[in-house]
């Protein structure tokens, strides 16, 4: 027997029901993939899209996201509440609470988890916000008005503020860093939305590192206490792949799955895709680790091309994009803007809207936009293209990008 039809025999089994595992089963599917298809999901929930947790969901305004899709009309075995325990690439079997499930090509898309604050862990009143019960958990809490205190003050962080305040809380974000956004944007770029904290009448703390955390209160390490009726931890996520780490798979120090330019493994038959795995990037010449939902959108159509191909047919090598809604605003970026060698303003930041622009030689490579979709649009096809562009009219926020090509 070929492998070829010993895979198509044993189907695809596919780890992860977020965005990334349905996609890549969907898209199957839809490309005519013929063979079994299995989707395994460690919660009972059916599968949901996660960033309505942080607003619609958490506020009361929506009762779940799940997505819209007919898993039984596909033909998709959908398997809940299973949680993956282990891989025996040797055996092409996957070790389960419920037993062996074996494969004939496997697909890892499990996402990401939450980074959790030592020390925190079981103490009444400290809340993650990952998954559809987090949010079950905090929307009661959020409804009470409490003071709450948010650790971090990333993208979930300020999205997690917004919502409280929305709720009617007092809140106060505690950031370890000196600045907003530290790991994600220049402090010059960051910079104007530390206004917004303020705006939306949230107190900012920055420099400031939570020493302990106990019931109703947070001490900082410089002795300062917070009452906190409620405390919310947004501090980052790690790819969910500890399961992996004697599977044989691969894996690179932040914990992601080594993928290909083809999202393949290091084992044969096996593929990664979403926030847990990383991919080598030819237009950024860098290894990339993304977390955002147009990733886990995008790199399950490849995947499905390349297993269906039954060899390595399409690289992966997207122009990253993401979105934030915070405090009012609607954040948009495209690209990736480590290595750039030139910044670029559209616009006032002390305005409503404005944009960034990164230039590499010449080429635009990023572009941040706050209130200006049409930046973000027209400047992710020129990142696209690779093309030169006339920093003149770049520059020029009355000029539109597309116009920008040299």
């Amino acid at each position: 027997m070929s492998e070829q039809t010993e895979q198509t025999q044993s189907g695809v089994v596919i780890v992860g029901a977020g965005m990334a595992g349905v996609q890549t089963a969907v898209a199957l599917r839809e490309q005519g993939w013929s063979g079994p298809v299995t989707l395994l999901g460690a919660e009972p929930h059916q599968p949901y899209d996660r960033p309505p947790l942080s607003k619609a969901v958490l506020l009361g305004k929506a009762e779940d996201s799940a997505f819209d899709v007919d898993f039984e009309g596909l033909g998709i075995e959908l398997r809940l509440g299973v949680e993956v325990t282990g891989l025996r690439a040797a055996e092409r079997e996957l070790d389960t609470e419920a037993g062996p499930v074996p494969y004939g090509v496997l697909v890892l898309a499990t996402g990401a988890e939450p980074l959790t604050l030592p020390g925190s862990e079981g103490v009444q009143g400290v809340h993650l916000l990952r998954t559809l019960d987090d949010a079950a958990r905090l929307r009661p809490v959020l409804a009470a008005a409490p003071a709450t205190v948010v650790v971090g003050a990333g993208w979930i962080g300020a999205e997690f503020a917004t919502a409280a305040r929305e709720a009617g809380c007092a809140v106060t974000v505690v950031e370890a860093a000196d600045r907003v956004l530290a790991g994600a944007l220049p402090a010059e770029v960051a910079a104007p939305m530390t206004r917004w904290y303020e705006e939306a009448g949230a107190a900012l703390l920055t420099g400031a590192k939570v020493a302990s955390v106990e019931s109703g209160r947070v001490l900082l390490a410089d002795g300062r206490e917070l009452p906190a009726g409620a405390v919310v931890v947004g501090i980052g996520a790690r790819p969910a792949t500890r399961w992996l780490e004697s599977s044989g798979i691969e894996l690179g120090p932040d914990g992601s799955v080594t993928a290909d330019a083809y999202l393949q493994t290091s084992l044969p038959g096996v593929y990664a895709v979403g926030d847990c795995a990383s991919f080598p990037s030819a237009r950024y010449g860098a290894r990339l680790l993304v977390h955002h939902w147009d990733n886990a959108l995008q790199g399950p159509r490849v995947v499905a091309a390349n297993i269906l191909a039954g060899a390595p047919a399409q690289v992966y090598d997207p122009v990253p994009y993401f979105w934030s809604e915070q405090f009012g605003r609607f954040v948009q970026y495209a690209g990736h803007h480590a290595g750039a060698d030139e910044l670029m303003w559209r616009g006032d930041p002390a305005e409503a809207t404005w944009s960034v622009c990164w230039l590499r030689a010449g080429a635009l490579v990023a572009v941040l936009a706050v209130g200006r979709p049409r930046d973000l649009a027209q400047g992710r096809k020129l990142i696209e293209t690779g093309a030169p562009v006339d920093p003149t009219k770049i520059a020029d926020p009355a000029t539109p990008l597309k116009s920008a090509l040299v």
